[in-house]
């Protein structure tokens, strides 16, 4: 993992970045600057329990061209996950906590993952864990008011101008962060390349 020191405020954004693109280090920017994190973790997982392992680039692949996209110095590619033989996010998070204590993390997600938020493995304990930034992406712009986890967790729900602060709320707290957005998703590249 990367080094933390206590107060820090970290945000850990996760995903296959298969491959990574400009969409996905514009993510990351604006929650670097809207949540005011001093650190960004840029988690290259080593699977997906939701996609088909045939499709996924090797780790080492997905991690170079990540390190590649990811060019501010306060976003930390890593992989730990792997290292730590860990498969489902709220196992991650669990060791997350563990191992930096005094240290605020705030999960974040693209908007097209809360639409199917409900679908990944222990959902409600992933919401119980840590606050959750979920950033704007063409076409998943409703889904903070459509999605199942949206209306079950309506109430922790806090208003973006309070994003700031998000790191040092208590979990259940989330927010919808509006946004430029890019229209460039893994899939579609991966469509183009023939993969």
């Amino acid at each position: 993992m990367p080094h933390v020191e206590r107060g820090m405020q970290v945000g850990l954004f996760g995903g296959s970045f298969n491959p990574p693109h400009a969409g996905h280090a514009l993510v990351a920017d604006i929650a670097l600057r809207r949540l005011a994190l001093d650190q960004l973790w840029w988690m290259v997982t080593p699977g997906n329990p939701l996609k088909s392992v045939r499709e996924l680039a090797p780790l080492a692949e997905r991690l170079r061209l990540s390190e590649a996209i990811a060019r501010n110095p306060r976003i930390k590619v890593t992989a730990f996950e792997a290292a730590y033989h860990v498969r489902y996010t709220a196992d991650t998070l669990a060791l997350v906590r563990e191992k930096n204590p005094g240290v605020d993390f705030v999960w974040i997600m693209g908007a097209d993952s809360l639409r199917d938020f409900h679908r990944w493995q222990r959902w409600r304990e992933i919401m119980m864990t840590f606050p959750i930034a979920v950033i704007d992406r063409p076409g998943s712009t409703l889904s903070f008011l459509s999605s199942v986890v949206a209306k079950a967790f309506d109430h922790a729900r806090v208003d973006e101008a309070y994003a700031p602060r998000l790191a040092h709320m208590r979990a259940p707290a989330w927010t919808f962060i509006h946004g430029p957005r890019s229209l460039l998703s893994s899939s579609a590249i991966r469509r183009q390349e023939g993969r």
